[in-house]
């Protein structure tokens, strides 16, 4: 591993102890002090200090350092967490974050908030200022032991492989100096080989160190927290015993006369007590000492290595290898049943193969499903924080956490979701009082929802507030030009209307909302993701913001039919039926399918193609979340794998195509957007009807 996987390492676990971190902090403050969430918060500030240590990443190393001290003054019950240091603590996690941002881009030697570091840091302080003993009596003498001042002794032999993990013992040393004074520090080479077999990845060296410090063994353990599962650690307190220290020789692989003197040599014993101990090491040649210093288990990985390199399951790393080793097998079936020309060996040899094929296909794509809470557990904080500045009281509600998608769109709705979750609570959540005179609760209550439907993903944001306004969205419409005055859309178009481009109803500009923006660029990422964004609001109880997005943008099962001579792919999972039209040429835009009316679209139509006259054409009945529509086509060719390429520069702003996949011929397939199909279809389908409704036209009948 070289320095910068490291890093990279570094820095993703600090985010993710950051996420746990403000996650347990708003747990306190919605359901009271809870010591184990105390003890993460703890923790996740220790760890963070300990990673940037060994990296000597001074200024994130000396902030940590200072949080981490006021949060053992928490742990111990010295300082009152109460809302105000809450909040003081959520702010320096935001600080934390911005530092190992500029550890990511590399430019952690330039401080990027001088005036907020030190105005947290005065913060701060002013907690750790010991308070008078009329306010907080001091603990009990058995509430904590005391450290021991003095000299310790520290043993540090770091195993071959030390190197190879991406540890460099020297960095923990170094850290080691933050604690205290090394007085001195002797290098053993014992382990050195011949030039021939030296290995530069290993290590070989080993450390008798003597050090000055205040801390207890616990602070000095924890310095060594991330090589101890890599090393053999062992520490002498202040003040131990001529046999404490023959317990240590012996569990040292030098010899032990030589440790003697260089115990004696750094200080840690006397002229008289090293005679003394040489004659005791002597004497008790051979037995070994089970006292001491617990040692961790060579070979064990390091801490958070299987965390941070593999985010799956093991268990589908293993069924996958399984596959691929049947794979192999069938691969070599195949080969065999080739050379002995038998049709039906091959056949059979092939059909093995398609269907490992496709397991595989499905076992990978699982690798890259991700839980969407990985999302959802951002919004707390921002629901929190957005609350308290706007005076509104809001509980926040999420279910279907644990609902997956691809991890690819994991980060690409993280935007969008804040948009909506910021206007919910700007323009839809009233305050308490306007709450309560509606014969509402006082408290507003945001819903996050994520569920599984038609081979999609649904993530709905409701609240219960005042709702959308429509007179007052159709005047401002029209005020920008974006409707006629004559015009009466339906409720779920105008709606639509709010994610146009500068579009708001906000009387004034706030911090939060009224230039509009925001709510465009909530449809303009979605529509990126190939996905759909709709609104459902009764005024005065509140509005839903639904977004549906495909759960993968890799590998599709498709449903291929042609037009002409060109191929198009529909997603299997959104086709309903197919129907023979039979004779039915003079098709209109409606049409009654088994007693229910159905729009369609026709592709030739669409994309301007000509096919040669009296052929049979099919309908392949599709849905899009509650809507159906049909697609008049040519030719019905069956299922397939579609692996999904981005369109061209050309094709990228056509919303009827959502990509393109290779068929088994070589030709290129072009895969159709089923849920802007379906608007197209429904839109025309109405423009028809109002224009023949005087006329009393009748449909076509199909079923």
């Amino acid at each position: 591993m070289n320095l910068d996987q490291a890093r990279a390492i570094l820095v993703q676990e600090a985010r993710e102890l950051l996420a746990e971190m403000d996650a347990a902090l708003l747990q306190i403050e919605s359901g009271g002090y809870d010591r184990e969430q105390i003890n993460a918060v703890f923790r996740a500030a220790h760890t963070i200090k300990g990673s940037a240590g060994i990296f000597a990443l001074d200024g994130l190393v000396g902030f940590t350092h200072v949080l981490e001290s006021l949060l053992e003054q928490v742990r111990a019950g010295h300082t009152a967490l109460d809302g105000r240091l809450l909040s003081l603590l959520l702010r320096c996690g935001d600080y934390i974050g911005s530092l190992v941002t500029a550890v990511e881009q590399s430019q952690e030697s330039l401080e990027p908030n001088p005036l907020l570091r030190a105005q947290l840091l005065e913060e701060l302080q002013a907690y750790l200022t010991p308070a008078p003993a009329t306010v907080a009596p001091p603990a009990p003498v058995s509430a904590a032991p005391t450290a021991l001042s003095g000299r310790w002794h520290i043993s540090l032999r770091p195993y071959a492989d030390v190197l190879r993990n991406g540890l460099d013992p020297l960095s923990f040393l170094r850290y080691l100096s933050k604690l205290g004074r090394i007085v001195s520090l002797h290098t053993l080479s014992d382990n050195l080989p011949e030039a021939q077999h030296f290995d530069a990845e290993a290590s070989y060296l080993g450390y008798e160190i003597e050090f000055e410090t205040s801390a207890d063994q616990a602070a000095i353990e924890a310095a060594f927290e991330f090589i101890r599962d890599d090393s053999l650690l062992l520490l002498l307190a202040p003040h131990s015993s001529l046999a404490d220290y023959e317990r240590l020789l012996s569990r040292l692989p030098e010899p032990r006369a030589r440790l003697a003197q260089i115990l004696h040599d750094s200080g840690a014993i006397t002229a008289a007590q090293l005679q003394r101990l040489l004659a005791q090491v002597e004497a008790s040649a051979g037995i070994t000492a089970s006292a001491g210093p617990k040692q961790s288990k060579p070979g064990k990985q390091p801490r958070g290595q299987e965390q941070l390199f593999v985010k799956v399951e093991v268990c589908k790393l293993d069924e996958l290898i399984n596959l691929v080793g049947e794979l192999v097998i069938a691969g070599a079936a195949a080969s065999l049943s080739l050379r002995q020309g038998s049709p039906v060996a091959m056949q059979q040899a092939n059909e093995v193969v398609t269907s490992l094929v496709e397991e595989i296909r499905d076992v990978s794509l699982s690798l890259r499903m991700v839980a969407v809470g990985e999302v959802f557990q951002r919004l707390p904080r921002v629901v929190r924080d957005l609350s308290k500045e706007l005076d509104k009281d809001v509980e926040l509600l999420i279910t279907g956490a644990d609902t997956e998608l691809d991890k690819s769109m994991v980060e690409r709705l993280a935007e969008p979701l804040l948009h909506i979750v910021r206007n919910a609570l700007d323009h839809g959540i009233e305050r308490a009082a306007q709450r309560v005179a509606s014969g509402k609760r006082a408290r507003g209550v945001l819903r996050l929802n994520a569920y599984h439907e038609s081979g999609s993903i649904v993530i709905e944001v409701s609240d219960d507030g005042r709702g959308l306004d429509r007179q007052r969205i159709a005047a401002k419409a029209i005020e920008q030009g974006l409707l006629a005055p004559e015009q009466n859309l339906s409720d779920s178009e105008l709606y639509r209307l709010i994610f146009a481009a500068g579009f708001s109803t906000a009387e004034e500009v706030t911090n939060l909302s009224g230039r509009g923006v925001g709510m465009d660029v909530v449809r303009s990422h979605i529509e990126r993701l190939r996905g759909e964004v709709e609104v459902l609001s009764q005024p005065g109880q509140g509005t839903t913001v639904r977004i549906r997005l495909p759960l993968t943008l890799a590998i599709i099962d498709g449903f291929q039919v042609r037009v002409a001579d060109e191929a198009f792919v529909l997603p299997l999972e959104q086709v309903v039926e197919c129907v023979d039209l039979g004779q039915h040429r003079d098709l209109n835009d409606l049409l009654n399918l088994r007693g229910e009316p159905l729009p369609f679209v026709r592709l030739r139509s669409l994309f301007g193609l000509t096919a040669p006259a009296g052929g049979r054409e099919s309908l392949v009945v599709v849905q899009f979340g509650n809507s159906r529509a049909g697609v008049v086509v040519d030719q019905l060719l069956g299922e397939l794998q579609a692996v999904i390429k981005p369109l061209g520069h050309i094709f990228a702003q056509n919303k009827l195509l959502s990509g393109s996949t290779i068929l088994g011929d070589g030709s290129v397939a072009l895969i159709l957007d089923v849920g802007h199909l379906i608007q197209r279809a429904v839109s025309r389908a109405e423009a028809f009807a109002l224009s023949q409704s005087a006329a009393g036209t009748g449909h076509t009948t199909v079923g």
